[in-house]
Protein backbone atom coordinates (compact mmCIF):
# COMPACT_ATOMS: atom_id res chain seq x y z
CA UNK A 1 0.00 0.00 0.00
CA UNK A 2 1.87 3.23 -0.80
CA UNK A 3 0.63 6.15 1.62
CA UNK A 4 1.55 9.63 0.46
CA UNK A 5 2.10 12.37 3.43
CA UNK A 6 3.51 15.82 3.39
CA UNK A 7 7.37 16.32 3.81
CA UNK A 8 10.78 14.76 3.85
CA UNK A 9 10.97 11.32 5.01
CA UNK A 10 10.94 10.92 8.75
CA UNK A 11 7.92 13.56 8.97
CA UNK A 12 5.83 13.36 11.84
CA UNK A 13 3.21 12.37 9.33
CA UNK A 14 5.26 9.72 8.20
CA UNK A 15 5.18 8.03 11.62
CA UNK A 16 1.69 8.78 12.35
CA UNK A 17 0.98 6.78 8.51
CA UNK A 18 2.89 3.47 10.15
CA UNK A 19 1.38 3.47 13.07
CA UNK A 20 -2.24 3.67 11.75
CA UNK A 21 -1.42 1.31 8.29
CA UNK A 22 0.95 -0.54 9.80
CA UNK A 23 4.76 -1.38 9.02
CA UNK A 24 4.46 -2.47 5.73
CA UNK A 25 3.26 0.55 3.79
CA UNK A 26 5.27 2.20 1.30
CA UNK A 27 5.57 6.02 2.29
CA UNK A 28 5.95 8.22 -0.04
CA UNK A 29 6.89 11.67 0.72
CA UNK A 30 5.01 14.49 -0.80
CA UNK A 31 6.44 18.47 -0.91
CA UNK A 32 3.26 19.88 -0.80
CA UNK A 33 -0.37 18.98 0.94
CA UNK A 34 -1.39 20.03 -2.51
CA UNK A 35 0.72 17.02 -3.93
CA UNK A 36 -0.96 14.22 -1.11
CA UNK A 37 -4.44 14.89 -2.90
CA UNK A 38 -3.56 14.75 -6.40
CA UNK A 39 -1.81 11.56 -5.63
CA UNK A 40 -4.68 9.84 -4.01
CA UNK A 41 -7.02 11.44 -6.79
CA UNK A 42 -4.84 9.81 -8.99
CA UNK A 43 -4.24 6.33 -8.04
CA UNK A 44 -0.79 6.83 -7.80
CA UNK A 45 -0.89 6.53 -3.92
CA UNK A 46 -3.53 4.14 -2.82
CA UNK A 47 -4.27 6.32 0.79
CA UNK A 48 -3.33 9.56 2.10
CA UNK A 49 -2.30 10.96 5.54
CA UNK A 50 -2.64 14.85 5.97
CA UNK A 51 -2.94 16.37 9.85
CA UNK A 52 -5.70 18.78 10.59
CA UNK A 53 -5.26 19.47 13.71
CA UNK A 54 -2.84 20.27 16.56
CA UNK A 55 -3.68 20.03 20.18
CA UNK A 56 -1.43 23.32 20.59
CA UNK A 57 -1.33 25.36 17.18
CA UNK A 58 -5.12 24.87 16.71
CA UNK A 59 -6.33 23.71 12.69
CA UNK A 60 -4.38 23.68 9.54
CA UNK A 61 -6.73 25.29 7.43
CA UNK A 62 -4.86 24.10 3.93
CA UNK A 63 -6.16 20.87 4.67
CA UNK A 64 -9.70 22.18 5.32
CA UNK A 65 -9.94 23.73 2.05
CA UNK A 66 -8.19 21.02 0.01
CA UNK A 67 -10.48 18.67 1.46
CA UNK A 68 -13.88 20.71 0.00
CA UNK A 69 -11.64 21.07 -4.16
CA UNK A 70 -10.87 17.09 -3.93
CA UNK A 71 -13.45 14.31 -3.90
CA UNK A 72 -11.55 12.27 -1.83
CA UNK A 73 -12.84 10.35 1.50
CA UNK A 74 -11.91 10.29 4.82
CA UNK A 75 -11.49 7.12 6.10
CA UNK A 76 -10.10 7.16 9.49
CA UNK A 77 -8.51 9.14 12.17
CA UNK A 78 -5.31 9.25 14.06
CA UNK A 79 -4.16 11.22 17.23
CA UNK A 80 -0.70 11.09 17.50
CA UNK A 81 1.55 12.02 20.05
CA UNK A 82 4.04 14.75 18.81
CA UNK A 83 7.50 13.72 20.62
CA UNK A 84 10.18 16.01 19.68
CA UNK A 85 13.79 14.66 19.82
CA UNK A 86 17.57 16.61 19.63
CA UNK A 87 19.03 14.51 16.77
CA UNK A 88 23.22 15.46 15.97
CA UNK A 89 25.75 13.75 14.19
CA UNK A 90 26.75 9.99 15.73
CA UNK A 91 29.25 10.96 18.42
CA UNK A 92 28.71 14.51 19.34
CA UNK A 93 27.59 15.68 22.75
CA UNK A 94 25.19 18.04 24.36
CA UNK A 95 28.27 20.52 25.09
CA UNK A 96 28.89 20.61 21.91
CA UNK A 97 25.97 22.17 19.81
CA UNK A 98 25.95 25.60 19.00
CA UNK A 99 22.91 25.76 16.76
CA UNK A 100 19.55 23.93 16.36
CA UNK A 101 17.45 23.74 13.29
CA UNK A 102 14.00 22.61 12.71
CA UNK A 103 10.46 23.81 11.25
CA UNK A 104 9.89 26.91 13.35
CA UNK A 105 6.48 25.59 14.70
CA UNK A 106 8.82 22.86 16.77
CA UNK A 107 11.63 25.04 17.90
CA UNK A 108 8.99 27.41 19.18
CA UNK A 109 6.86 24.15 20.97
CA UNK A 110 10.75 23.37 22.53
CA UNK A 111 11.26 27.32 23.27
CA UNK A 112 12.39 26.58 27.02
CA UNK A 113 14.58 23.34 26.19
CA UNK A 114 16.64 25.33 23.63
CA UNK A 115 17.27 28.29 26.19
CA UNK A 116 17.83 26.10 28.66
CA UNK A 117 21.03 25.13 25.78
CA UNK A 118 21.64 28.45 25.52
CA UNK A 119 22.20 27.96 21.40
CA UNK A 120 20.94 29.63 18.29
CA UNK A 121 18.13 28.47 16.40
CA UNK A 122 17.78 28.30 12.60
CA UNK A 123 14.35 28.00 10.58
CA UNK A 124 13.91 24.91 8.64
CA UNK A 125 10.57 24.06 5.38
CA UNK A 126 10.48 21.06 7.67
CA UNK A 127 11.80 19.36 10.71
CA UNK A 128 12.58 15.88 8.81
CA UNK A 129 13.99 18.24 6.30
CA UNK A 130 16.45 19.85 8.72
CA UNK A 131 17.76 16.00 10.30
CA UNK A 132 18.31 15.41 6.15
CA UNK A 133 20.01 18.41 5.57
CA UNK A 134 22.37 18.13 8.74
CA UNK A 135 22.71 14.34 7.97
CA UNK A 136 24.41 15.70 4.35
CA UNK A 137 26.78 17.64 6.11
CA UNK A 138 30.08 16.96 8.51
CA UNK A 139 28.91 19.82 10.63
CA UNK A 140 29.41 18.79 14.20
CA UNK A 141 27.92 21.74 16.14
CA UNK A 142 24.54 21.45 14.88
CA UNK A 143 21.26 20.08 16.00
CA UNK A 144 18.04 19.47 14.80
CA UNK A 145 14.46 18.72 15.99
CA UNK A 146 12.93 16.05 14.77
CA UNK A 147 10.86 12.85 15.04
CA UNK A 148 12.90 9.85 16.18
CA UNK A 149 11.94 8.24 13.38
CA UNK A 150 14.08 10.73 11.60
CA UNK A 151 16.67 10.07 13.01
CA UNK A 152 16.29 6.48 12.24
CA UNK A 153 15.50 7.50 8.46
CA UNK A 154 18.80 9.41 8.06
CA UNK A 155 21.19 6.97 10.35
CA UNK A 156 21.84 10.29 13.09
CA UNK A 157 21.66 10.32 16.56
CA UNK A 158 19.13 11.02 18.89
CA UNK A 159 20.69 12.91 21.90
CA UNK A 160 17.70 13.66 24.06
CA UNK A 161 13.75 13.16 23.67
CA UNK A 162 10.26 14.42 24.42
CA UNK A 163 12.24 18.17 24.73
CA UNK A 164 8.94 19.87 23.71
CA UNK A 165 7.73 22.40 26.41
CA UNK A 166 3.80 21.08 26.84
CA UNK A 167 3.96 17.40 26.88
CA UNK A 168 0.20 16.93 26.00
CA UNK A 169 0.90 18.02 22.14
CA UNK A 170 -1.45 15.71 19.93
CA UNK A 171 -2.03 16.20 15.85
CA UNK A 172 -5.16 14.75 14.67
CA UNK A 173 -4.17 12.84 11.52
CA UNK A 174 -7.15 11.93 8.89
CA UNK A 175 -6.69 8.99 6.32
CA UNK A 176 -7.91 9.53 3.01
CA UNK A 177 -8.62 7.22 0.03
CA UNK A 178 -10.70 7.37 -2.91
CA UNK A 179 -13.74 5.50 -2.02
CA UNK A 180 -15.43 5.41 1.31
CA UNK A 181 -15.04 3.25 3.75
CA UNK A 182 -17.81 1.17 5.50
CA UNK A 183 -17.48 1.30 9.41
CA UNK A 184 -19.14 -1.22 11.51
CA UNK A 185 -17.93 0.10 14.65
CA UNK A 186 -19.93 1.64 17.45
CA UNK A 187 -17.61 4.33 18.16
CA UNK A 188 -17.37 6.11 14.78
CA UNK A 189 -17.41 10.21 13.81
CA UNK A 190 -18.64 11.67 10.38
CA UNK A 191 -16.98 14.81 8.89
CA UNK A 192 -19.17 17.24 6.84
CA UNK A 193 -19.15 20.38 5.35
CA UNK A 194 -21.99 22.74 4.49
CA UNK A 195 -23.13 26.68 3.12
CA UNK A 196 -25.67 28.17 4.14
CA UNK A 197 -27.75 30.90 2.26
CA UNK A 198 -26.24 34.41 2.18
CA UNK A 199 -22.98 32.81 3.37
CA UNK A 200 -24.45 32.24 7.12
CA UNK A 201 -24.91 35.80 8.00
CA UNK A 202 -28.14 35.94 8.70
CA UNK A 203 -29.50 36.41 12.22
CA UNK A 204 -30.09 32.44 13.42
CA UNK A 205 -28.92 30.68 10.37
CA UNK A 206 -25.85 28.72 11.87
CA UNK A 207 -28.02 28.41 15.25
CA UNK A 208 -30.82 26.85 13.85
CA UNK A 209 -28.33 24.58 11.17
CA UNK A 210 -26.20 23.00 13.96
CA UNK A 211 -29.77 22.77 16.31
CA UNK A 212 -30.82 20.04 13.32
CA UNK A 213 -27.67 17.59 15.59
CA UNK A 214 -28.68 18.84 19.02
CA UNK A 215 -32.43 18.01 18.69
CA UNK A 216 -31.36 14.48 17.94
CA UNK A 217 -28.42 13.76 20.95
CA UNK A 218 -25.99 14.26 18.35
CA UNK A 219 -22.51 15.53 19.61
CA UNK A 220 -20.67 17.55 17.61
CA UNK A 221 -16.80 17.20 17.89
CA UNK A 222 -15.48 20.46 15.92
CA UNK A 223 -16.67 22.98 14.26
CA UNK A 224 -14.54 25.61 11.92
CA UNK A 225 -15.00 27.97 9.15
CA UNK A 226 -13.27 28.83 6.27
CA UNK A 227 -14.18 31.41 3.39
CA UNK A 228 -15.63 30.84 0.18
CA UNK A 229 -12.92 31.19 -2.23
CA UNK A 230 -15.77 32.70 -4.68
CA UNK A 231 -17.50 35.07 -2.34
CA UNK A 232 -16.18 37.66 0.12
CA UNK A 233 -16.84 36.88 3.34
CA UNK A 234 -18.86 34.24 2.87
CA UNK A 235 -18.25 30.73 4.73
CA UNK A 236 -17.86 27.33 4.06
CA UNK A 237 -18.81 25.70 7.54
CA UNK A 238 -16.58 21.92 8.61
CA UNK A 239 -18.34 19.83 11.18
CA UNK A 240 -17.21 16.74 12.79
CA UNK A 241 -20.52 14.49 15.02
CA UNK A 242 -20.37 11.41 16.87
CA UNK A 243 -22.06 9.16 14.56
CA UNK A 244 -22.42 7.33 11.23
CA UNK A 245 -24.10 7.74 8.15
CA UNK A 246 -25.77 4.58 8.45
CA UNK A 247 -27.44 5.37 11.73
CA UNK A 248 -31.05 6.99 10.88
CA UNK A 249 -31.33 10.01 13.32
CA UNK A 250 -27.77 11.18 11.45
CA UNK A 251 -29.54 10.71 8.41
CA UNK A 252 -32.46 12.30 9.47
CA UNK A 253 -30.41 15.51 10.92
CA UNK A 254 -28.08 15.97 7.31
CA UNK A 255 -32.03 15.65 5.14
CA UNK A 256 -32.94 18.33 8.00
CA UNK A 257 -29.62 20.30 7.49
CA UNK A 258 -30.01 20.43 3.39
CA UNK A 259 -33.35 21.85 3.65
CA UNK A 260 -31.52 25.09 5.66
CA UNK A 261 -28.06 24.40 3.44
CA UNK A 262 -27.63 24.58 0.03
CA UNK A 263 -24.70 22.26 -0.18
CA UNK A 264 -24.25 19.50 2.02
CA UNK A 265 -20.87 17.57 1.17
CA UNK A 266 -20.03 14.15 3.43
CA UNK A 267 -16.79 13.45 3.33
CA UNK A 268 -16.68 10.22 5.32
CA UNK A 269 -17.71 8.01 8.14
CA UNK A 270 -14.46 6.53 10.15
CA UNK A 271 -13.48 5.51 13.29
CA UNK A 272 -12.90 7.90 15.90
CA UNK A 273 -9.48 7.28 17.39
CA UNK A 274 -10.58 7.65 21.31
CA UNK A 275 -6.43 6.39 22.75
CA UNK A 276 -6.48 9.83 23.84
Amino acid sequence: MKVAFQGERGAYSEAAAIDYFGENIVPVACRTFDTVFSSVDSGICDKGMIPVENSLAGSIHRNYDLLQRYQLSIVGEKKFRVRHCLITQPGVQIKDIRKVMSHPQALAQCEKYIDTLGIEREASYDTAGAVKTLSETNIRDHAAIASRLAAKVYNMQVLDESIEDAKENYTRFLALAREPKLVSHKSTKTSIAFTLNQGGTTPGSLFRAIGVFAMRDINLTKIESRPTPSETFNYIFYLDFEGSTQELRCQRALEHLSEMAPDVRVFGTYKSDNTI
